[in-house]
């Protein structure tokens, strides 16, 4: 599952393709990737032709484009009017893909909705969706104000709106807006271990299974550390590690463990070279090894899914929460 550094490649590949053009054509080949849009194909299309790209905006893994009407302009210089009221969601699930393509380039064997923008010097003409596994998908959702007033998520031109099936998640550690003390106040209240706290996107967005594991090496804390009993120090250290290992990660294109994650361009992330922790079991730890200690990473089984720390330099606490 593409996690927050994935999708950011993706959100920065695209803005650079789409923003400020004019979808002039939409094919939809396969219903099943637009099964979110309760009203059927026909309204699908109708909402997007003729709209413009105004920009391409990320919070946590939700990644969508606001829309705005074409009422004037070229499809070289197009323009709008107002602010947008409506978005083109796209939730990648395990394999989507959203490439930008030639005309003349085949169509890939899994592409299941194309957009035909309007033309621009030196860009390709096609943006395309490709779903292997089909748990992705496209819809068009409504654009709601923000709860605290600020950016609805990154984004190139910031607006106080927000997809309305991202409304409910917390700011990701990547946000400009990010509030260290809301987070920090929500989290002593909870009563729970401390990975599970940072996989609650209601808490803090964003931070999947790789990078929690992987922001938890950094900083030498347990996944089970009872979240009431973190210093402030301790929960600065963490949030800086997951801060510093997604943006690592982004410098590298994204974590990819197979060709179904790739960038707009069709490139494969290579972050994974960089693991500390996650899918390690039983390899040296990296910092233990430095010091001339052995230690091996270790698996635990943890919400349906695996967590991987060192037992020497993250060793578990005695009253852990799970």
């Amino acid at each position: 599952m593409p996690e927050l550094p994935e999708v950011e490649v993706v959100r920065r590949g695209l803005v650079s393709w789409v923003r400020g053009r004019i979808i002039e054509r939409v094919d939809v080949l396969d219903d099943r990737s637009i099964r979110r849009h309760a009203l059927g194909a026909g309204d699908f299309v109708g909402n997007l032709e003729g709209a413009i790209v105004a920009d391409v905006v990320r919070r946590g893994k939700f990644l969508w484009m606001p829309l705005l009407d074409a009422t004037a302009g070229t499809a070289d210089e197009p323009s709008g009017n107002g602010r947008p009221a409506v978005a083109l969601m796209a939730h990648l699930g395990m394999s989507g893909q959203l490439l930008m393509q030639d005309a003349d380039v085949p169509d890939e064997k899994h592409l299941k909705v194309r957009f035909r923008l309007g033309s621009r010097d030196g860009m390709p003409e096609q943006l395309r969706f490709v779903d292997q596994r089909i748990f992705g998908g496209l819809f068009v959702t409504s654009l709601v104000p923000t709860d605290d007033g600020g950016p609805g998520g990154l984004a190139e031109s910031p607006l106080p709106l927000i997809a309305e099936e991202a409304a409910h998640i917390a700011r990701d550690p990547l946000d400009p807006a990010f509030s260290f003390d809301l987070f920090y106040r929500r989290l002593r209240k909870r009563k729970t271990g401390l990975k599970r706290a940072l996989l609650d996107q209601g808490l803090v967005s964003g931070i999947g299974n790789i990078y929690a594991d992987e922001a938890l090496w950094r900083s030498r804390l347990h996944f089970a550390r009872p979240t009431d009993t973190l210093r402030r120090a301790e929960a600065e250290r963490v949030l800086g590690s997951a801060r510093d290992v997604m943006l690592d990660a982004l410098a590298a294109g994204g974590t990819s463990f197979d060709s179904l994650y790739v960038n707009v361009n069709g490139a494969s992330g290579y972050f994974d070279r960089s693991l500390n922790a996650y899918g390690r079991e039983g390899q040296p730890c990296h910092r233990c090894a430095a010091a001339g200690i052995h230690a091996l990473i270790r698996r635990d089984q943890f919400m349906n899914r695996s967590s991987h720390t060192c037992p020497v330099c993250q060793p578990r606490p005695r009253n852990g929460r799970w």
